[in-house]
């Protein structure tokens, strides 16, 4: 057996409680998605869903689409999670690189996030996005969706955080008081060493090194950095934003790598984590309840430290 096994005190509720949570989003995620083999599953007596159910909770990084059903599928989602409030946005991504990113597409996804907190409103808090290459339309689209009631900034990789086109508008939103959630990645060093930021990337993606740039340059600003479990180097991230107080990090996407959020408390407190789903909803409850966490940690994580942000714009949750 190995040693650091034998060294554990082994508490058979623990290791019961965490291997039900490992697996929640296995069961939950199948049957909602009609997977179901139709047979009734065995409950452990470890009430998973009691637990899932017993924290607040603000989605911090959530996104609505342009399908018809999208909005319900979203409020859906946030119901059987106990999620009370999604900050979503629709940002212009270009995934197939031939995809319309000027001024007019960046207002039709505005509109569709306006259109979702018109009918969800006790649900949904709504989160712009902008391409900072138009930069005079960027700043008046600032004042358009803040006027009506968006909270807060979705960007993505049509220019660097620490751009200057972006100078103007990080200066805005600091006269705001929202918000910037940024795309960001970087990519996984290999024996100790960094890999070039190229394979895989767009060629303006942020990345840490440009969100430390950007928060020293505007400490006042507050930066969220996208998704630490979309597959990146989390630990380089969190090691690179430990002393800068002002950047922000939300533990969405689809990876659970262990010991991530522990981690990341170590690295930045537990004020600076926000939780969030990037879509992966069960997995991003999952990962925050299966972490060594306090009651107050977990309090924190999925609601009071995003709370706290939303309420300096004004926008927070009673």
């Amino acid at each position: 057996m190995n040693r650091y096994i034998m060294r554990q005190k082994i508490n058979r509720r623990k290791f019961i409680r965490h291997s039900a949570l490992s697996t929640v989003g296995i069961f939950a995620s199948a049957n909602l998605a009609g997977c179901s083999s139709g047979k009734k599953i065995e409950h452990s007596s470890y009430g998973i869903m009691d637990e899932v159910k017993k924290y607040r909770k603000i989605d911090a990084h959530a996104h609505v689409d342009f399908d018809p059903d999208d909005f319900e599928k979203q409020i859906d989602f946030a119901d059987r999670l106990g999620i009370d409030k999604l900050c979503v946005s629709r940002p212009i991504t270009n995934f197939s690189g031939n995809e319309p990113e000027d001024h007019e597409e960046v207002k039709r996804s505005n509109n569709l996030v306006l259109q979702a907190m018109k009918q969800f409103p006790d649900r949904i808090i709504g989160f712009m996005t902008l391409n900072p290459v138009y930069q005079k339309e960027s700043l008046e689209e600032i004042g358009r969706c803040a006027g009506e009631g968006m909270a807060g900034y979705k960007a993505y990789t049509q220019v660097t955080i620490n751009d200057p086109l972006y100078f103007p508008i990080i200066e805005k939103f600091i006269g705001l008081n929202m918000i910037m959630l940024m795309h960001g990645f970087c990519q996984l060093g290999v024996g100790g060493y960094r890999m070039k930021y190229d394979a895989g990337m767009a060629p303006n993606t942020s990345i840490p090194e440009d969100f430390v740039d950007a928060a020293k340059r505007y400490p006042e600003g507050m930066f969220q950095f996208a998704h630490i479990g979309g597959g990146a180097d989390w630990e380089y991230e969190c090691k690179l934003f430990k002393d800068h107080r002002n950047i922000y990090v939300d533990t969405s996407g689809s990876n659970n790598e262990e010991n991530m959020i522990d981690f990341a408390v170590r690295q930045l407190g537990e004020d600076r984590l926000f939780y969030g789903s990037d879509g992966s909803y069960y997995q991003g409850v999952g990962k925050i309840l299966c972490a060594n966490l306090t009651e107050s940690q977990k309090k924190k994580i999925f609601f009071e430290n995003y709370n706290n942000i939303l309420k300096k714009g004004g926008h927070h949750v009673g």
